[in-house]
């Protein structure tokens, strides 16, 4: 069906172009330690810490593109917001450990 004349062309469309902007965003977070790891050595990254650090923004975003897709009013602000507080939790236990220290 064309999608000018209202199809689900249009909403797949919209779902790759989601897609893809997680995708892309993704990759240029991950763009500023791998310069930064150029130019300093006070930034050291592994390729595990990439992965990981991969995997929680692929998460986090595809969860945010589908969370405005499915809610709206005080429920779409709810989940984002914990949406981001649980990003920023986790984000910080995996970088220093701010909420358990495992061992000395």
């Amino acid at each position: 069906m064309n999608t000018m004349t209202g199809g689900q062309g249009g909403r797949a469309n919209d779902k790759r172009r989601a897609w893809l902007q997680v995708l892309l965003g993704t990759a240029a977070i991950l763009l500023v330690p791998l310069l930064a790891m150029q130019f300093t050595q006070e930034v050291r990254w592994s390729g595990a810490d990439f992965a990981v650090a991969a995997v929680l923004l692929l998460g986090a975003g595809f969860l945010l593109q589908w969370l405005l897709r499915t809610l709206a009013g005080r429920a779409r602000l709810a989940a984002l917001g914990l949406l981001a507080l649980a990003f920023a939790a986790i984000w910080a236990e995996l970088a220093v450990g701010v909420f358990f220290h495992l061992g000395s």
